[in-house]
């Protein structure tokens, strides 16, 4: 919840969306558990008219954003969306689909380095914070 109302307080959005993904990159085995993610992200936004959940089967952030104001992800992401991997190998494709972003803000994760231009402010304790440790079994980050 601290990354989403830093999201909205300092990118000033109206709303955010919650995105995922059905055939996410390197996550295939999380396929059979997208019914419970989502389920668990509607309980999560319950009450919060600013906060909405989106199913796509798009795979790559730039397709994920189309439309959108601003993109919000963690550090692990921002790295991940500069793999060329991700693009098949194809450098024009990596260029155009990062340039094709809306206004970037990333919060920051332990490990990573956070770009300053694009850096989400939040107290030093949220680095920790993911959704990989959650499945792993961190439940006090859990959304209930």
């Amino acid at each position: 919840m601290a990354v989403i109302d830093a999201a909205l307080e300092q990118r000033r959005l109206d709303r955010l969306d919650l995105a995922i993904s059905q055939a996410a990159f390197d996550k295939a085995h999380l396929s059979e558990q997208i019914e419970q993610r989502v389920a668990a992200l509607h309980r999560f936004a319950d009450g919060r008219s600013d906060i909405g959940i989106v199913v796509s089967q798009h795979r790559l952030i730039a397709d994920l954003a189309v439309g959108y104001d601003a993109v919000v992800m963690g550090a692990d992401k921002w790295h991940q969306l500069h793999e060329l991997r991700f693009y098949g190998g194809d450098q024009a494709a990596q260029r155009a689909a990062l340039a094709s972003l809306p206004e970037v803000a990333v919060a920051p994760r332990q490990g990573w380095s956070t770009p300053g231009e694009h850096r989400l402010w939040l107290p030093p304790e949220f680095a920790e914070v993911s959704a990989t440790a959650v499945r792993a079994g961190r439940t006090d980050w859990r959304a209930h």
